[in-house]
């Protein structure tokens, strides 16, 4: 049945993420507290979209963005396309940082078009969002802490992404330091080898293990839980500055690693206050976003989710 779209603006708040925190590579993730908003109203035969901040100027303004791709997709799902929508993206989010923008974008227009179908959620539940957005992105590892919040472990079946979302310990206090210069996770998955020796697997293998132990329930651990072999090494030439603060962070004692494919770095455990990470870097505290994200007619809203938060696909 073609869908019933909703005439008032509707709204959405995406979190920024962090993957692979050190060893989890392509399966760990971690909402923070820093948020693109995003609007949408139906409006006539086309898709237009006003950018403010990041990406500002930049970004296209039609059918190519990717909050409107990411929505196409989602009304496809749900059975249908309006004529046109009118978006307004307000990005806090640093573009090309791994930060998530482009997860936070994609699962922003997800939600934007299931909240202009008036059954939208009945046609689209979070277990069906997770599997369009990981679709689009190609991986699971930051679309589900920006959809779920908090820490989330994700993983692909033959019936597309699932993911389990658990809440953080209380010493889990992440900052992240950005910065100017911006990275592209194809030149950085371009870096990885095609194999790895088996010692190297069992040594993440045992590590993304504690780490999930750590970030939920004994955060004096992540330190070693931190630790990775498999694709941090490979990408440190193409990034000389983010592996020298990592290592510089990590021989303070900070359980340090790079953000996603980076630049951007992560540390999950407190910075002592007299760590100085240099004029390149600007170091912002963010906390974890432990709601995620979540589409609402007027205010933006946010919702505390169970621990599982997508089940079996059907």
């Amino acid at each position: 049945m073609v869908p019933t779209f909703v005439s008032d603006p509707v709204h959405v708040r995406t979190p920024a993420t962090s993957a692979n925190l050190g060893p989890g590579f392509d399966a760990l993730g971690l909402a923070l507290g820093l948020h693109d908003d995003l609007s949408a109203t139906v409006t006539g035969d086309t898709f237009t979209v006003e950018v403010s901040g990041e990406g500002a100027g930049e970004l296209p303004t039609d059918e190519r963005h990717l909050v409107v791709r990411a929505m196409l997709a989602a009304f496809d799902e749900m059975g249908g396309r309006p004529a046109g929508v009118a978006v307004r993206c307000v990005n806090r989010i640093p573009q090309a940082r791994g930060l998530g923008s482009s997860s936070a974008a994609i699962v922003g227009g997800v939600l934007l078009a299931r909240a202009l179908v008036a059954d939208g959620s009945a046609r689209l539940d979070d277990a069906a969002a997770l599997r369009v957005a990981a679709r689009l992105e190609g991986h699971p590892d930051n679309v589900a802490p920006c959809l779920f919040g908090g820490f989330t472990i994700a993983w692909t079946e033959a019936g597309g992404a699932r993911a389990v979302r658990l809440a953080t310990a209380e010493g889990v206090r992440p900052t992240v330091f950005v910065p100017a210069e911006r990275g592209l996770t194809a030149t950085a998955r371009a870096a990885l080898p095609p194999q790895v020796p088996h010692a190297d697997a069992a040594f993440n293998a045992a590590r993304s293990a504690l780490l999930v132990h750590a970030l939920t329930a004994a955060p004096e651990l992540l330190f070693p839980a931190t630790e990775d072999r498999l694709h941090q090494g490979f990408r440190a030439p193409a990034m000389p500055g983010t592996a020298s603060l990592v290592a510089g962070l990590r021989a303070a004692g900070v359980a340090a690693v790079v953000s996603g494919a980076g630049p951007s770095v992560l540390a999950l455990t407190p910075v002592p206050a007299d760590f100085h990470p240099g004029s390149a870097w600007r170091a912002e505290p963010l906390g974890v976003d432990g709601g995620g994200a979540l589409a609402r007619g007027g205010m933006v809203e946010h919702a505390e989710r169970g621990p599982v938060a997508a089940g079996r696909t059907s």
